[in-house]
Parts: structure tokens; C-alpha cells; sequence
């Protein structure tokens, strides 16, 4: 099997174990050694790294390893001639690479690192006493190693190492390249980090080179005195805008079909088979599979049984959803709504700003409890895979994190009309929330790792008796060990930090898109914080937290709805502005002006559902290729089962010849 020059054996993975606190002579019950062997009989390089309270076991698989992983796994790939067919080891070369030349993608390594590591079983014909210090315990028949040794504490996590060369030149290009303002090495981070990241990354790029635009017609507003003719300029302004989200929101879907078929991702993908929700049975949220083996089962009974399942989780997802709906109309709305009153009503700016900081503070703590909430729901409903259900609590909690957002300036734009008070708030909410949101995703993880290098340090003091002397961290790998995880804020459920860079975006798009009539400039502003958020996202993923667990994915998932949804409330909503700004009196007369942002809000409207079908969804050249594919392997199939047929009916005569 040939290594590919760019592809070298690095260490990828890391298990954490305690460190024994006696010697054992006997190698063959110690359960470390009895792991590390079985590592060893895998085909997995194994470095054993002693630490300063637990030991690290670090592991690499050779190419040839993961090919055959792969097979077993029946894994498909890209060939050259644009087919996905099931990897096979002997036949490398008719398979495509990825686009840094190594042979499997980041997301495919590590599921084949899973099934190696999980997939060591006691194939004797007893159970396996296994010793750590003094326990004892049983490794039974046909049970997984790794398995076991979670269940008794001894393994205590497993991690994606990063790899420091691949790192570096990372942080070089990347987060720390100031010079390409929104340019990113996409395939780079994808061939790192995985689909699912990298197209976050790829739309955060977009969404910020795109966002230019605004930003430099927002400037001219704010710089350029118009006087009288500034009712005009606004509409122009607004229906620019309006245009400009739906062309952004259309070429991005083009974008990320170009993408995916630059990196060899299947359109059939239909789940995340790195995607697991902690603590949930996915099995018991299934149609029963036994619905399926039973032969005897009467069709009518089978029908009526499948059509149970079906509308009883459909039901559980309305509850659910109206749960979500009344807790936010009970308990958030009241909030919201006494929080914009005391802002109306005094009349400090210190005190208002001081306010709104508690009120963000304090919101974003309940927000999170009734998030938390709706992961515990979603545990209840039926879905067809965990994508779907990610998809689910995406868009429960951004209901929630919808009212805590805008509640309140629509309270000043849609009640009292104070367009000055309104350009006060949503500064306000701009610079402390996009500052407080920076500092806190930044700052929060570095803490706790300080914190866990505090913990681990008076642990070993304890141990040895004496305070004196500094206790120092050598192994890279105990560093990236006691850093945090990059998880969802909501709760470690997700176990994807997307989560909240995404909903950081939306709530953005959302709270300068709905009122750009009033506050032009909020889009300079979103500009500047974007390209900071680049940097500041990456460089987190690249020092602050661990490597994260690849996901797969084809899309940014139900995020580009939300869009597709706050583009529909802006219009509405910045038509409603204009109309306040012409009516000012209030006296809702149909004047030429008042007619002519009521008609414009319809066409628009039209606009928004009719571009899609000017702008297909993607390329010429990506829809060909699949075209092509599809017309590959329809002829490959037809003639294999041809050939099948005739096969089968020339030895049916033969048969019939021998008797």
C-alpha cells in the first residue's frame, strides 16, 4: 500500500488512565498493559506519557491500518470516475484524495480510530480477570475493552490530539494572518477540522466579505447630511438591503454545493455519524426493529402500528413546542417587557447602560436554564436521525434567544416610536453584546483551564506531603487534556461549540437586518466585529480548546431557515419603520408615500420566494458532474446485473444437463 508523501503517521488520538499507585509484576492482569497490548495486536503505534496525575496513551494509526478499518467498515469513497464505491485496500489509486493528499478525510480517520479502539473484544472462551491496583474486576465474553474500562473509571477519556506541525502553520495563516481580511484556507481547516466546521467557517467568510457592502452604504448615511431628501435615501436603503440578504443567502447555497463536491462529500448523506447526544438511547427513539423482522405480523396490524409511532412522535413534537411557546409567552415576555418600560422611562444614560448590562447578564442565564429545558425535551421526541434532532433544538432554543433579543427594541420601535431612544438601544446592544459574547467565549475556557492546572497541581502536593517546588506540565498531551471541550453553552448535550457561533450570528443578522432603517450604521459595526470573529473563533479551536470530534454535514443545517426567516421579519418590520417615519402624526392616512412602502413590501416579499428560482441552488459544473455520476453508475449496475442473470441461468442449465 502506498504512503502518500503529504501523508504521515501522527499521533491522533489520546487516552487518559490514572496513574497506579503500585508496581504490578504481572503484565499480563495489569489492565493498562493488557490495553496497551491489545493496541499494539490492532496495528496502533502506542507512546505511553506519564503525567503529573494520570498517564497518557497516545495513538497512531499507519495508513494500512486505517485502510483496512475502512474496508471492514465498508466505508465509500470517491473514485476518479466520479463514483462512490465501497473502499477496498488492494485498490488504493482508484480512489480520490483529499485535497491536502492524504488518503482519508480527518472525519473518516476517526471513525475508523472508533472502530478500532471500540472494536477490541475478549474473543476467549471465558471471562478475563483484569487487576488495576488492588480492584479486580471481570473483562467478559464478547465485551468491549475500552467499554469496560469506561465503565470502572480506568479510561478515563478519549480526545483528538493536535497535530502541532499542521497547527502552527495554522495559526500562521489563519487566526493570526491580519493581512487577508475575510480570505480563509478553507480545504485547509476542512482537511483539520472536518465538513462541519469548515463550512462554518466558509459562511462566516462569505457572510463577512459580503457584509462590506452595507457596511459602506451604512457609512454614507451616517457621514452624508441628505436633509429632506433622507425619506428618500431610506427606502432605497432598505430595499438595497433586502436584496443584498437574498442574494447572499442564495449564492451561498451555491457555494456550499461547490464545496461539497470539491471535497468528495456524498449528497446521499443522510446522518452525523459523529453526532451523539450524551445520555440518549437513540435505538428507543426508532420505529422498533422487531416491527421489521416479524414476518408474521398482519399487514393491516403492522400499518396500524407503524402509523402509532408516527403521529404519536408527531405529537410529542407539538407539546413540546407549545411548552416552549407558552414558557416564553408566560415567564420571558413579562421580563422583556419591564425591562423596555424602566429604559423608556429614565432618564440617566449611565443608568440605562448600566441597565441594560444587567439586563444582559441576567437574560442570558435564564435563556440558558429554558434551553437546557428544551434539550431535555427533544429526549422525548422521534426522529429519523440525531440531525434532525440537533435541527429540532436549534430552532426551540432560538425561539428563546428570538424574544430575549428583540423583544425589547421592538417595544421602542412598535409602541413608542422613539426612533432616538431606538438607535441608543440597539448601539448598546451591539457593542456590549458582541464585546461581552468575545470576551466571554475567549476568556471562560482559558479560566478553567488555569483552574484544572490549579486543581491538578494541589492534588499532587497533597500526594507527596510537601508545597514546596513548582509543578510543571512537559507533555503536550496532559495540556490538551486538562483544556476544555469545544461544547455547546447549553449543555454538553450538543457536544458541539457551533452551536453558539452560529446563534451568535443569527441573533446579528437579525438584530441589524430588522431594523436597518432606523440604524444604518450597525452594519459598519457588524462588519468590524466580524472579521474579528474569524480570527478570535479560530484561534480558540487552534489553542484555546481541545481538537474537536469531526462531524460530518453537507449543510450549516437549520441556521440557513433562520436567515431565510429573519430576512421575511425584516421586511416586514423595516416597512413598518418607514411607514412610522412618513406617518408621524399618526394619523394612518393612505398617502402616495404610506401606498408605495405597502406595495414595496409585497414585491419584495415576491422577490425573496421568486430568486430562488433565477438562482439555482448550485453550479453548472457540480450539477453535471452528479448528472454524470448517476448515469456511471446506473450503466456499471446494469450491466454487473446482467451479467448476474445470465450467470445464474447458464448454471441452471447446467444442472439441468447433469440430471
Amino acid at each position: 500500500m502506498k504512503v502518500h508523501p503529504e501523508e504521515q503517521t501522527v499521533f491522533e488520538v489520546c487516552l487518559v488512565v490514572p496513574k497506579r499507585k503500585t508496581k504490578k509484576e504481572d503484565a499480563t492482569c495489569d489492565c493498562v498493559e493488557v490495553l496497551e497490548n491489545s493496541f499494539r495486536k490492532v496495528g496502533f503505534i502506542v507512546e505511553r506519557i506519564d503525567g503529573v496525575t494520570d498517564e497518557f496513551m497516545k495513538l497512531a494509526a499507519p495508513l494500512e491500518v486505517l485502510g483496512k478499518a475502512a474496508a471492514r467498515l465498508e466505508m465509500k469513497k470517491r473514485t476518479h470516475i466520479g463514483m462512490d464505491l465501497l473502499f477496498e485496500l488492494d485498490e488504493v489509486d482508484a480512489f480520490v484524495r483529499q485535497p491536502d493528499g492524504s488518503l482519508f478525510s480527518w472525519s473518516e480517520r476517526f471513525r475508523c480510530y472508533d472502530h478500532l479502539i471500540y472494536g477490541i473484544v475478549n474473543e476467549n472462551q471465558s471471562a478475563v480477570t483484569l487487576k488495576c491496583d488492588e480492584e479486580e474486576f471481570q473483562w467478559k465474553i464478547g465485551e468491549s475493552l475500552v467499554r469496560t474500562l469506561e465503565s470502572k473509571k480506568i479510561v478515563k477519556q478519549i480526545f483528538p490530539l493536535h497535530d502541532e506541525i499542521r497547527r502552527k502553520k495554522l495559526l500562521g495563516n489563519w487566526a493570526l494572518n491580519w493581512w487577508n481580511l475575510t480570505g480563509q484556507p478553507i480545504d485547509e481547516v476542512y482537511s483539520y477540522f472536518g465538513a462541519k466546521i469548515a463550512l462554518y467557517f466558509a459562511f462566516l467568510g462569505m457572510y463577512t466579505q459580503w457584509m462590506l457592502f452595507p457596511a459602506a452604504l451604512g457609512l454614507i448615511l451616517q457621514l452624508v447630511e441628505f436633509g429632506s431628501l433622507r425619506l428618500l435615501v431610506l427606502p432605497i436603503f432598505f430595499i438595497s438591503i433586502i436584496l443584498w440578504a437574498i442574494m447572499f443567502s442564495q449564492f451561498w447555497k451555491r457555494k456550499n454545493s461547490a464545496l461539497i463536491a470539491r471535497w468528495q462529500i456524498n449528497y446521499t448523506f443522510g446522518g452525523d455519524p459523529g453526532y451523539r447526544l450524551s445520555g440518549v438511547d437513540c435505538t428507543s427513539l426508532q420505529v422498533p426493529v422487531e416491527l421489521i423482522k416479524d414476518q408474521e405480523m398482519d399487514k393491516r396490524k403492522e400499518k396500524e402500528a407503524f402509523q402509532k409511532i408516527e403521529w404519536f412522535g408527531r405529537l410529542r413534537r407539538v407539546r413540546n413546542d407549545a411548552i416552549v411557546i407558552l414558557s416564553i409567552i408566560c415567564l420571558q415576555l413579562p421580563f422583556e417587557l419591564a425591562y423596555a418600560h424602566c429604559y423608556e422611562v429614565i432618564q440617566s444614560d449611565v443608568i440605562k447602560f448600566g441597565l441594560t448590562v444587567l439586563y444582559l447578564f441576567a437574560i442570558q442565564y435564564f435563556t440558558r436554564l429554558g434551553a437546557k429545558m428544551s434539550v431535555k425535551l427533544i429526549n422525548c421526541e422521534n426522529y429519523d436521525n440525531n440531525e434532525k434532532r440537533a435541527d429540532s433544538l436549534v430552532y426551540k432554543v432560538f425561539g428563546l434567544y428570538f424574544m430575549q433579543s428583540y423583544i425589547g427594541v421592538f417595544y421602542h420601535a412598535l409602541l413608542h416610536r422613539n426612533f432616538t431612544t431606538l438607535r441608543q438601544v440597539l448601539v448598546q446592544r451591539l457593542l456590549i453584546s458582541e464585546v461581552l459574547e468575545n470576551v466571554l467565549e475567549n476568556s471562560l475556557p482559558y479560566l478553567k483551564y488555569s483552574y484544572r492546572k490549579y486543581k491538578v497541581r494541589s492534588k499532587k502536593r497533597l500526594e507527596k506531603g510537601s508545597p514546596q517546588g513548582k509543578i510543571l506540565f512537559t507533555s503536550r498531551a496532559e495540556k490538551e487534556y486538562l483544556k476544555p471541550s469545544y461544547s455547546a453553552s447549553i449543555g454538553v448535550e450538543l457536544e458541539d461549540g457551533l452551536f453558539d457561533d452560529c446563534l451568535e450570528l443569527a441573533l446579528q443578522f437579525g438584530m441589524i437586518m430588522m431594523f436597518a432603517s432606523a440604524f444604518p450604521l450597525a452594519f459598519a459595526f457588524a462588519a468590524l466585529n466580524n472579521i474579528a470573529e474569524i480570527r478570535t473563533d479560530a484561534l480558540k479551536l487552534l489553542a484555546i480548546y481541545k481538537r474537536p470530534f469531526p462531524r460530518a454535514a453537507t449543510t450549516i443545517g437549520a441556521w440557513l431557515n433562520i436567515f431565510q426567516f429573519l430576512i421575511v421579519m425584516s421586511i416586514c418590520t423595516n416597512c413598518a419603520l418607514l411607514v412610522w417615519l412618513y406617518d408621524q402624526e399618526g394619523k394612518w392616512k393612505i398617502e402616495p408615500g404610506l401606498a408605495a412602502i405597502l406595495v414595496m413590501e409585497h414585491v419584495l416579499l415576491l422577490l425573496k420566494f421568486g430568486f430562488s428560482r433565477l438562482v439555482p441552488e448550485e453550479p453548472a459544473w457540480v450539477k453535471a458532474n452528479r448528472v454524470k455520476k448517476a448515469a456511471q453508475a446506473q450503466d456499471i449496475y446494469s450491466k454487473q446485473l446482467l451479467r448476474t442473470i445470465s450467470g445464474g441461468e447458464k448454471a441452471l442449465n447446467n444442472v439441468k444437463k447433469t440430471e
